[in-house]
């Protein structure tokens, strides 16, 4: 039985198929966001997914027709196995291939506010006693501002070094002037 025709289904067949999930699919991905400051920027681009499946069907068409073709191959009962083995090879590399290109563009550089918990800021806009000003802190690199109340409800100058204590919402608490 001659699986030529056969192989060469799958690989044209394959190859549009992937193309046309590549253009259209939008990268399988299921980015899970949890809320403010809990976007973990994971991907769930799915093994399983059209690009992976049409990178399979045109990888073992393809090496479906070279070992076709060579003698020590051209049985069906070695070409057969040995063009499954090199289309999952295929579709596994562009598996993590697409993972990893999908998770590098889509992690976030926004830090988590968590973690901002014992660090220090400056304060940029004076905190009145009882009332709200700004702080200015610096997480991953990048200088952000927000929102801040004193812990102890004392007013704090602007240019004071602070701890931050907690965040309630968007709302920084600080302590006093910090001192080190």
């Amino acid at each position: 039985m001659d699986l030529t025709l056969i192989y060469l289904i799958c690989f044209g067949t394959g190859l549009l198929f992937a193309l046309l999930s590549a253009a259209f699919s939008g990268g399988d991905t299921d980015a899970d966001s949890g809320g403010a400051g809990g976007h973990t920027g994971d991907v769930g681009f799915s093994p399983l997914g059209p690009t992976t499946v049409g990178s399979f069907v045109t990888a073992f068409g393809g090496f479906g027709m070279i070992f076709s073709r060579i003698d020590a191959t051209s049985s069906p009962w070695t070409s057969l196995p040995l063009s499954a083995i090199g289309g999952m090879g295929v579709a596994s590399a562009v598996f993590f291939g697409f993972h990893k290109i999908f998770h590098l563009t889509q992690s976030s550089s926004e830090g988590r506010v968590d973690q901002l918990i014992g660090s220090t800021a400056n304060v940029i806009t004076p905190i009145p006693s009882g009332g709200v000003g700004e702080i200015s802190y610096v997480q991953g690199g990048s200088r952000y501002s927000a929102a801040a109340r004193a812990e102890d409800s004392a007013a704090i100058p602007a240019g004071a070094t602070v701890r931050i204590v907690r965040i309630v919402g968007t709302q920084f608490y600080v302590s006093s002037p910090f001192q080190p």
